[in-house]
Parts: C-alpha cells; sequence; structure tokens
C-alpha cells in the first residue's frame, strides 16, 4: 500500500515508521516545514495535521480521488461541508477522533454504561480527560465523542467545559507534559462512585489504528467510522 502522511509531527512519524515495518511505502509527507514525495501517487491519505490545514487538506485529496483516513479534531465546524463534497466526489472517507482499537472499545463500553446508569437518576455524570501540554484543542475530540455517547442516553442537554448547570455534562481538561491521553468517565452519587477509564501508554496504539483503518478503507467508497473497521454496530 502507497501511503501519503499529511501532518508530519509526532503522529506522522510514528505512522511512518510502522506503516513500513508492516511492508507499506511513503510516498508523500507533507507538514508547514516539509513536502516530499508525489501526493498523486498515494493508494491512500492518513491525516494527522492541524485544525488550521485540514479541511484543504482533505479536499484536496477527495479532488486527487485519493482515499483519506483522518484524526485530526478541531475542525468540526465544516464537517457536513466535508461530507458534501466526499459525496460529490464519490469518495472515501473515514474519520475518527482517536483510532486507538482500545479506544474504540471504550466508546461502546461508554454507551452501554450510559444505558445502564440511566434509570438510576441518583448518579451524576461527569468527564474528564488529560493530555499533553502541545495538544491545541480542549475538550479532547475523544472527549467530546464520549460525551455524545453519554448524552444519547442520559438527561444532559449538552456538555460544557467546566459545566455549571445540572442539566448539563461537565467535561473537565488538563494539560501535563508528556502525558498521552486518559479519559475517565464517572457516575458518582451520595453513596459511592462509579469510575470507567482508557489512559494511553504511547501513541503507537492511535497509529496502528489509523493504519488499519487505511487498509480497510482501500476499494471502498463512503464515508465510515471505526464502528465500521472494527465491526462494533
Amino acid at each position: 500500500m502507497k501511503i501519503a502522511i499529511l501532518g508530519y509531527g509526532k503522529m506522522g512519524k510514528t505512522i511512518e515508521r510502522l506503516a513500513q515495518e508492516k511492508g507499506h511505502e511513503i510516498v508523500f509527507k507533507k507538514d508547514a516545514q516539509i513536502k516530499k514525495g508525489a501526493l498523486e501517487e498515494a493508494d491512500v491519505a492518513i491525516e494527522f495535521s492541524t485544525p488550521e490545514s485540514a479541511f484543504e487538506n482533505i479536499e484536496n485529496c477527495m479532488d486527487m480521488e485519493i482515499p483519506v483516513v483522518s484524526g485530526t479534531t478541531g475542525w468540526l465546524d465544516r464537517w457536513d461541508e466535508m461530507i458534501n463534497i466526499c459525496e460529490k466526489r464519490n469518495g472515501s472517507f473515514i474519520y475518527a477522533s482517536n483510532f486507538s482499537i482500545g479506544v474504540n472499545l471504550f466508546f461502546n463500553l461508554n454507551e452501554y454504561a450510559a444505558k445502564l446508569m440511566e434509570p438510576w437518576k441518583e448518579y451524576d455524570v461527569s468527564l474528564k480527560e488529560i493530555h499533553h501540554t502541545e495538544k491545541k484543542d480542549a475538550p479532547s475530540g475523544t472527549a467530546i465523542s464520549l460525551a455524545e455517547g453519554i448524552i444519547k442516553h442520559s438527561d444532559k442537554a449538552n456538555w460544557e467545559l467546566d459545566a455549571k448547570s445540572k442539566d448539563t455534562l461537565k467535561i473537565s481538561a488538563e494539560r501535563i507534559a508528556d502525558v498521552k491521553g486518559i479519559h475517565e468517565v464517572e457516575y458518582s452519587s451520595e453513596i459511592d462512585n462509579i469510575t470507567i477509564k482508557h489512559e494511553a501508554h504511547s501513541r503507537e496504539g492511535f497509529a496502528k489504528g489509523a493504519i488499519l483503518a487505511a487498509e480497510w478503507l482501500i476499494g471502498k467508497k463512503g464515508v465510515f467510522t471505526m464502528k465500521d473497521v472494527l465491526d462494533l454496530k
């Protein structure tokens, strides 16, 4: 498989190393400082750039009929626009706020827990995420995905960073040096607390999931999620 890497930071470099270990070829890589290779040679693009450049990166691939796997967060205010572009171009696209296989299993566990807890109104739910200090957006895209899974099965109307209102799901976000990613959902009552938690130990889990998604996407048309890749529906 010939891969283009759009966004050549720590995640892009990890994807490059692991993809080459699996026998894939990196034919193009680009970030704000570098641009090497030929994008048109790629079978698929893996996009981990910045919120400012993600939309343009994905659209360029759509124009060139290159399937795209994107894990960049912070640009989803243009999500509907991108889906329309993908449909018009008959494109191939997977977006995930987190490509880690463990996190995607955690998403399903989170929704199951929310359904289970829904009748027990004495428990109030909150969400906490911790990431490295270089992460630009807060809360994380993963935290937002978890929040949306909870809201579907609760009395919460929406989520908000450091929310005070009872009908709003509170998300707290911390930035600590060299933390790869911690997400914790807590149900608390006067009697006890119930907590589910995912902690990433390295970036390799995210990179492996993105490569798996890229392998799966080849030959398919449409907009997909990691639930499709992992057959979690």
